[in-house]
This record gives C-alpha cells, structure tokens and sequence, in this order.
C-alpha cells in the first residue's frame, strides 16, 4: 500500500479507536445497547433480558456501574440504560442521570424487572438485550465493538442491520506492522491526529489526577507513591494505576479508550504523558509518541481480540515503554526489542474481570514494559527460539495474540465458571 494510503487508513484507526467513554466499558456497551432498545421502544421497558457473552458477564460482574448509585453487574447497566441512557451520546450514554433517575433505577433493580443470560457460540464481544412494554418488543444487539449496533429488531421487523464494521470507517487493522507505525509517528502531519490525541491526553490526565487525589478502589497508585517515593519511574506507573483505581470504582468521568478499553487507554498514555513532561518535551514529540504507543498497542490487541483471557493491560503497557522510548529517541531495532523483552516476561496474565485489581496488573505492565527498555538501552534482549519469542519482533506479537485468542480459549470458561460459581 502507498504511504499516503497507509498513513490515511492509520489515521482512521485512530479516530475510531480513541474515543471517549466513562465507566468500564462492558457495562457501559450493555447500557448503550438498552438505551437503544428504549429508543426503539418508545416507553419505559416492563421486562428486560439481557444476552451477554462470557466475557462480557466476566468485565461486568465485579465493576461499579458509573451514576448507577453504587449497584454493579449486567442488570443494573441494562435498567441504567434503558431509564436514564441517551443512545445519541455513545459510550458515554449514562453521563446524564438525575438523583431521581438513580433512584428508578433502584427500585426496578431491586424489584428484579431485568435477568441476565449467558449466550453461547457467539463472539466474545456480545450483547443482544430483548426489551417489552405493553404489546411491543425489540431487541437490540451489539457485538465486534463496544459501540456497533448491529441489528435492531422491532415486533419481529428489522429495523437496523449492519453486521460488520465498515473498514472505510474503522480503518484495515491487517496493515499495521512495527516499521511503518514508526514511519507514521515521525511522518503523519499533526493535523490529522492532534484532535483526537490531545483529547486523550486531557481526559486521561483528569482521571489520573483523580485517583491520585481522592480514594478510589484500593489505591493502587497512592500506594505506589508513598511505599517507592516520588521518582520518574513511580510516577509513570503510579498514575496509569490511579487513572484505574478511580474508574473501576465508578468514577464517572470519561477517558479515551484503547482497543475498546478504559484501562488499555489510560496504561497505553499516562506514562508517556509523565514522561514528556518530566523531560520537557515539545508537544509535537509528545503527540507523535503517543501515535506510536497507540498504534503499537492496537497492533498486539488486532490478534487477540478485544476480549480474551489475556490481560490487555500488557500490550499498553508494552507500547507505553515504546512510547517513552520514541521520546528518546529510539529506532525500529530498540522498539522492537521493548516488545520481545517486555512480552517475553509478562505475556498472558490472566483477565478475570474488570474490578480494582486491574489497576495492579497495570502498575506491573508498565513496570515490566520500563524494565524492557532499560534492558534494551544495554543491548539485552531475549533471544529468538527462546519460548515465545520467535523468529523477529512480529513473529512474536503474533504468537502472543494466538496466545491469547486461541491458547487461553479453556482459560477464559475456566475463569467464567469460577467467577459464576459453576
């Protein structure tokens, strides 16, 4: 593909990946879905029954649903939706709910009008909520992304359908590769990315500071500062764990999302961000370093998947030390040695769910990812043939999705049937 093609469809990566959203984004994808069943159904649901995949229930069971008045799990995210939801805001469909909102949502909570179902054979992303009130019934599903509709159904008629996710919109995946992300990061005109970027680095920053801040989930980066002191090195890890403590527990401001997660977006740019201002660096160095650390982290999560039983927060933070790196200076050898040492030691930590633990894994991704790159400064590297690491740095990203999407398959239902209590 010619460059200014190239450079056009990762732009659109981009633009489709880093979008806002508040809460977990599980949840928020159920909420989203039933407020777009309320939509279509034109009244306050009597009954509602939300079809969830696997991995869905998992990233939903343990979460604080945001404005939800402390209630969690896939019940209150679809009553949440489909009372106070506005379809028309997207993953920030439930940033505009009154007291008294929140308090219908209780009451239909507790008087059981929503059940939750476990959907087999499906994607792991998926979502079908089936809605009634009166004489009418619709059903809404979502599946492939946090945000995409694919069918809405109404008294048997369909009304939408789209079941696939249009490349002209979300941009072809299948051509990101190390080499030519670099090549963008130093290349793309500002123009086209600076919008989007400079919105994930407000959003993600105010989360970051929020958790810092105040006490939210277990305090993941406040303890991180008061146990290692206050050094560079802390401090990029401290605040991509604080940006998480606060949003597993609820808080309800939005961040800009990675690969279809809160926590991916905030991993993959809050060290970068603390970095680049520790060290004074421009803001188009910054900007383009994120390009990179972004792209990088999609480029792991396209074989994997945006949920499986592999931790996503180990990609961001993998390609969050390759962003520190670009600031730095680094080329497509010292990157791509980031990827193997930093894959080659924490690849394939387990996801058992979206709770206040994540915030440690992420401390720990980002730890292992700035380790990489120590280690790579020195010209240590794992060697190929040894485990995973295999044949070159792409080789090795695609054994670690394979890894995750196809290796940790049993993993994940194993994970589910503990968590459900089967």
């Amino acid at each position: 593909m010619e460059k200014e093609k190239l450079f056009e469809d990762y732009v659109r990566i981009l633009q489709a990946e880093l979008i806002p959203a508040m809460g977990c984004t599980e949840p928020i994808a159920i909420a989203y879905a039933a407020a777009r069943a309320r939509q279509a159904l034109g009244r306050l649901p009597e009954r509602i029954c939300a079809h969830c995949s696997g991995n869905i229930i998992k990233n939903v069971k343990g979460v604080s649903v945001p404005n939800a008045g402390g209630l969690k799990g896939v019940e209150a995210a679809a009553i949440l939706g489909a009372v106070a939801g506005d379809a028309e805001l997207g993953l920030e469909v439930v940033s505009h709910v009154t007291p008294a909102q929140q308090e219908q949502v209780r009451q239909l909570y507790e008087q059981g009008i929503c059940s939750c179902r476990l959907v087999s054979g499906e994607e792991n992303l998926y979502v079908r909520i089936e809605m009634s009130g009166g004489p009418d019934s619709v059903c809404v599903t979502l599946q492939g992304a946090h945000d995409h509709i694919s069918k809405i159904e109404k008294n048997g008629e369909v009304l939408w359908e789209q079941p696939e996710i249009p490349k002209e919109e979300a941009g072809d995946k299948s051509q990101l590769n190390l080499w030519d992300i670099l090549r963008f990061a130093d290349e793309v005109p500002l123009s086209q990315i600076e919008a989007v970027l400079k919105r994930q680095i407000a959003f993600n920053s105010a989360i970051s500071q929020e958790g810092l801040k105040n006490c939210w989930g277990v305090q993941v980066g406040q303890t991180l500062l008061a146990l290692e002191g206050d050094s560079l090195k802390t401090r990029v890890k401290a605040a991509a764990a604080a940006g998480s403590d606060a949003r597993m527990s609820g808080c309800c401001m939005p961040v800009v999302i990675n690969s279809g997660s809160g926590n991916q977006g905030i991993t993959v740019s809050m060290p970068v961000i603390v970095y680049a201002g520790e060290k004074g660096m421009p803001e188009e160095k910054l900007l383009r370093a994120l390009a990179l650390s972004n792209l990088i982290s999609i480029h792991q999560k396209r074989y994997i998947g945006n949920l499986s039983a592999y931790c996503g927060a180990v990609s961001a933070g993998t390609a969050a030390a390759c962003g520190v790196a670009y600031l730095d200076g680094a080329d497509y050898d010292m990157i791509g040695k980031i990827i193997i040492n930093a894959l080659g030691a924490v690849g394939g930590i387990v996801c058992d769910g979206a709770k206040a633990s994540c915030a440690a894994k992420i401390a720990s991704a980002v730890e292992a990812g700035m380790l990489a790159y120590e280690m790579a400064k020195h010209g240590r590297v794992y060697s190929f043939g040894e485990g995973l690491v295999e044949g070159d740095y792409e080789q090795t990203i695609r054994n670690m999705g394979r890894l995750g999407r196809e290796g940790m398959r049993s993993t994940d239902e194993e994970i589910l049937h503990m968590m459900t209590g089967e």
